[in-house]
């Protein structure tokens, strides 16, 4: 398989040995972007198993096979639709076999005995074809393997879950290798260490019928201005607030100490809060379980939502919240004095809290839906997250976009997808660019990505993509620059 990768332009990285993970609230994340399920063979048995099949569904988003910042999750329960897209965009569906299949019905006689398996390797290619120092292809990817316990299943403990997922990333940067010095890298996959790591160990436990608590070792980009990650380009790839803010607000894959609470309200709205540990030692390079000493302070965002899914062909989510860090922040612009600290080599002004707000929306406006996902026709989104302008060099990021389902009939599950994006380098970091000779002001970076989506074979996902970024690093002068790309995932 690595000659043909290596022959194809491609190679591969790994992704998600992930699985499923009860739905312990009522509400469920949207993500209109994910490819639609295909029919279920055995669909006409759904009735008679609707209220086991309800009790082991997902409550988080699962995104398509290349969706590297969200684990592909498999219900625990046994295997009944084979098709690509269960594992991508339906989270009260099986996962697919994959390349190895349901061999030996392992994978049944385990979501059994309430334990989900199912695993991932993907890829992100990149050839600058315009900007940078110099042209180059690079390649990233990244590995995980996870496990949930249905610990109804297993012990009897009626709506609990426990999850515990290990990732690996490695490859090269083609942001950085090529020089095209953008704010978003164009790998969304690379960083964060390439290295092994503990992204998720939690407990997760439902009290009553809309009460649901986390516990354990997540990230907030988990439960908190949640988007998916299909894109290439990191702009519109996760939890902005994590893109802006990524020192204390640690998206997938790395993990942080926290708790959150969730709480179902009436007419599919929700509330959700928590509090998770800040620590600049999570990003280590050599970390592979976690460091109980170095914390800094605590994150402590705020959530609330209303969620529509059904089968009326209108699924859509809507989102605001906002979060404030205790842990202190090294100011843009001014030194411990009040002058800047670029000109006199003081050490900048050190803040005692961050803080920001975000809004995230998510809407199918065309075709058909089911079980709370669009199966097909128009979608679209928008998410606006503003930082502090005290402590946050790029301190706003606005991004939209499309996702169109069924260009083509005869192919199941492709998605076509559109967007663009405006990244902000605060003012008062501006200003201290204007106070150093010979360096270039920095303003707002433009970035934009086309992509299609399809499954030629069902185990196999590939994504072909353009990328065009105006102002790369908010510089006016610096020249333009275009990738040609290609996300890819095969699903074990």
């Amino acid at each position: 398989m690595k000659a043909v990768a290596r022959r194809a332009g491609l190679a591969w990285t790994i992704t998600a040995l992930g699985c499923a993970m009860p739905s312990l609230a009522t509400a469920q994340q949207v993500d209109v972007g994910a490819p639609a399920p295909a029919p279920d063979a055995n669909d006409t048995q759904v009735p008679a198993t609707k209220a086991a099949d309800d009790a082991v569904t997902e409550q988080a988003p699962t995104g398509s096979a290349t969706d590297t910042q969200h684990r592909a999750r498999s219900r625990v329960g046994p295997v009944r639709d084979t098709s690509p897209s269960a594992l991508i965009g339906d989270t009260q569906g099986s996962p697919p076999p994959g390349l190895i299949g349901d061999w030996q019905k392992i994978r049944s006689r385990l979501g059994a005995r309430g334990i989900g398996l199912s695993a991932r390797y993907a890829s992100e290619s990149g050839y600058n074809v315009a900007g940078g120092e110099r042209k180059l292809w690079r390649e990233t990817g990244q590995f995980d393997a996870g496990a949930l316990l249905d610990l109804n299943k297993l012990v009897g403990l009626q709506g609990g879950a426990f999850q515990a997922t290990v990732t690996w990333r490695r490859g090269r940067d083609l942001s950085a290798d090529a020089g095209l010095g953008t704010l978003q890298q164009v790998q969304e996959v690379y960083g964060r260490g390439q290295t092994v790591r503990l992204t998720q160990f939690w407990y997760e436990q439902k009290i009553g019928d809309a009460v649901e608590v986390k516990l354990g070792r997540t990230n907030p980009g988990e439960d908190f201005a949640v988007f998916s990650c299909h894109f290439q380009n990191l702009s519109f790839c996760g939890a902005q607030p994590g893109n802006l803010n990524g020192d204390y607000w640690q998206n997938w894959p790395v993990g942080q100490w926290g708790a959150r609470v969730r709480v179902d309200l009436p007419n599919d709205l929700y509330v959700a809060t928590a509090a998770y540990e800040v620590n600049p030692r999570n990003l280590d390079d050599d970390i592979f379980l976690w460091r109980f000493s170095g914390a800094t302070g605590v994150l402590m965002p705020a959530e609330v939502g209303w969620v529509r899914g059904g089968d009326g062909g209108s699924v859509g989510s809507y989102k605001i919240g906002g979060w404030l860090s205790t842990a202190n922040g090294d100011d843009v612009l001014l030194d411990h004095d009040g002058g800047a600290s670029v000109v006199t080599g003081v050490s900048p002004l050190r803040r005692s809290s961050r803080y920001g707000v975000y809004v995230a929306v998510q809407q199918q406006i065309t075709g058909e839906s089911k079980d709370g996902k669009s199966l097909a026709g128009l979608n679209v989104f928008l998410n606006v997250t503003q930082a502090d302008r005290k402590t946050s060099v790029t301190d706003n990021q606005v991004s939209g976009g499309l996702f169109y389902k069924g260009l083509f009939p005869s192919l199941p599950g492709d998605v076509l997808g559109f967007a663009v994006a405006r990244t902000n380098v605060n003012g008062r970091a501006a200003r201290a660019d204007a106070l150093v000779p010979g360096t270039p002001v920095r303003n707002a970076e433009y970035a934009s990505e086309l992509y299609y989506s399809l499954h030629p074979i069902d185990w196999l996902e590939l994504q072909p993509n353009i990328q065009f970024i105006h102002h790369p690093g908010g510089i006016r002068g610096a020249d333009d620059v275009a990738v040609l790309g290609l996300k890819a995932a095969l699903v074990l």
